[in-house]
């Protein structure tokens, strides 16, 4: 191998070329291979910076990202507040978040599968003030479901702007299952005839837990039950858990049902419709 040596160029840019295998080659300096090992650092930072930047980028409205560490420490931490505190809405919600992730895809699923469900998942509905004419509902039939959803909210001073917005489940789809199950929560308690207090709260989580497999709705109807006055839990032991296990197992998913294209059915037939125990509630 034969070497040739440019000399009359700055020592800076000097390169040594050889010759092999009938072709000249040639080897950068140490300064310009500097200069090369400069732009390859510069092209890693702007492929780091670019993807921080779409990591940092929320799915969607209110979404939080978080890493695995955070969303067991949040797991943790909003588990043991919601248990010690259950009037702490703020706490159920975020718990509720962190722990569903493997059964809001379950709940996918089952909704694609159902035709009334995929229509929902089609259109991502929301239940508020400014989707729903609560002034119209009011103005139906009484018995039905529309009226007596208004009926509901004024008797027990609900409104249905009163649902947080999810935050902490990544995937949009699953995030909006969630937030469905929760402005959809107060029908619910419409279709099953359980009132807001502490009883028929814990009888729709039982429901809600069997049907779904939701952490929050499970731990609800299990540790909610301690919470229960002395009168309450005579008709809970009873008569009221009974009543909501059967339904739980037997009834339609309640997150199957398009709300919004029945307001003018009659509640009884709907109740048949999802289940016919619903139509003797304890």
């Amino acid at each position: 191998m034969r070497t040739v040596f440019n000399r009359n160029i700055p020592k800076q840019k000097i390169r040594c070329n050889y010759f092999e295998n009938g072709h000249y080659c040639s080897i950068s300096t140490s300064s310009q291979r500097q200069q090369e090992v400069k732009k390859e650092n510069y092209e890693e930072e702007e492929d780091k910076s670019s993807a921080k930047n779409i990591q940092d980028t929320p799915n969607y409205p209110n979404h939080v990202k978080l890493t695995p560490l955070q969303r067991a420490i949040i797991t943790v931490g909003s588990g043991i507040s919601s248990f010690l505190d259950p009037t702490r809405a703020e706490n159920i919600a975020t718990f509720g978040e962190v722990s569903a992730l493997p059964v809001l895809r379950s709940l996918q699923k089952k909704m694609l599968d159902d035709p009334e469900a995929a229509q929902i998942l089609h259109e991502k509905p929301r239940i508020n003030s400014t989707t729903v004419d609560l002034e119209k509902l009011s103005r139906y039939p009484e018995g039905t479901l529309g009226w007596e959803y208004v009926r509901f909210l004024k008797a027990y001073k609900i409104t249905p702007d009163s649902r947080l917005p999810v935050r902490f489940i990544d995937d949009p789809e699953l995030a909006y299952i969630m937030q469905r199950y929760r402005e959809a929560h107060d029908l619910v308690h419409v279709v099953t005839g359980q009132p807001t207090n502490m009883l028929g709260e814990v009888v729709v989580k039982w429901i809600e837990g069997i049907q779904t497999g939701l952490p929050m709705c499970v731990t609800g109807g299990l540790f909610g039950a301690t919470r229960l006055r002395p009168k309450q839990r005579g008709k809970y032991v009873n008569s009221h858990l009974k009543w909501a296990i059967d339904v739980g197992f037997t009834s339609k998913l309640f997150l199957n049902i398009y709300y919004e294209q029945r307001w003018e059915q009659p509640l009884n037939e709907l109740k048949n419709y999802v289940c016919p125990l619903l139509l003797t509630p304890p």
